[in-house]
């Protein structure tokens, strides 16, 4: 049986268009056509021998061959990126500064330091772990190269979104959903400090639905808000990104709590036109996002 070899080009297409849920918007960010993405997306299934993606609705869905091969794909994606960015970039010295919410510090930060050391040896990178404004206060004032923050809503020449979640009510692990709320009380919270999008979203949704609920407990950091939840003292919201395993997340019917909005995540940049650094070092996140 003659061996199969995929190509790079038609991989990343399908994993962009399975990453943005559209080969339309795939087509565009990878600046092909449509008819080409299309194209290759049928090469791909004639060389797996079997469907990868079915129809759902109006759109598509992968088959569980489409996941074997998604899975795959990505991987083989991060190798080759990988390996490019270390031959291009050999040579590639000085600092990159980088910016990022506390959600990513405990899992995304190590994978993303991990991968750039392993590309480009000869850079260093200045990490700095805040809270949203003081990210996007920092790209202002060029005291930031690059900064993986939360869409807070004002505009920002230099942005891109990478993607959008749904906002969670999270919960300690072990907590059985039966004791959430105590018959006749107030909700209890635990949250951020203001200012805070989602402290804010939880809020407008519990008074929306006409909830009572009180602040039990006030933290300038995830760590302590973690160990409020962990000790029961509260339910918070978050996303599904970064939450260690003493908590959980719940979707709305789960918790028996009102629906939350989506949240949309961006890297912000200093300068329109980045340094090769910076472009590296945003590739790679981009990538570790999409691979989980």
């Amino acid at each position: 049986m003659p061996r199969i070899h995929f190509d790079i080009d038609t991989l990343r297409s399908f994993a962009t268009g399975i990453e943005l849920g559209s080969f339309a918007q795939a087509a565009a960010r990878l600046h092909r056509s449509t008819s080409a993405v299309s194209a290759q997306l049928k090469k791909l299934e004639q060389q797996a021998g079997t469907p990868l993606l079915r129809k759902a609705g109006r759109g598509m869905a992968l088959t569980e061959a489409g996941e074997t091969m998604l899975g795959y794909a990505r991987r083989l994606l991060e190798l080759n990126d990988e390996a490019a960015a270390a031959i291009r970039g050999a040579e590639l010295a000085g600092r990159v500064r980088l910016g990022m919410q506390e959600d990513f510090g405990e899992r995304l930060l190590p994978a993303v330091l991990g991968r750039f050391a392993r590309a480009h040896p000869r850079l260093r990178i200045e990490a700095r772990i805040a809270r949203n404004a003081e990210l996007l206060d920092g790209v202002n004032k060029g005291r930031l190269d690059l900064a993986l923050a939360w869409e807070a809503g004002a505009a920002s020449p230099h942005a891109e979104r990478v993607g959008r979640w749904p906002m969670r009510w999270i919960v300690a692990a072990d907590a059985p959903l039966a004791k959430l709320r105590q018959r006749g009380e107030p909700l209890p919270l635990a949250m951020l400090e203001s200012p805070c999008l989602l402290r804010s979203a939880a809020i407008a949704a519990l008074d929306r639905a006409d909830i009572a609920w009180r602040m039990a407990f006030s933290s300038t950091s995830l760590a302590g808000i973690w160990a409020a939840v962990n000790a029961g003292l509260g339910v918070s919201v978050r996303t599904s990104l970064g939450l260690p395993d003493s908590v959980r997340a719940l979707a709305a019917k789960q918790a028996k709590l009102p629906a939350l909005p989506m949240l949309g995540l961006v890297l912000y940049r200093a300068e329109a036109e980045p340094s090769p650094a910076v472009t590296q070092l945003a590739g790679i996140i981009r990538r570790t996002l999409a691979t989980g």
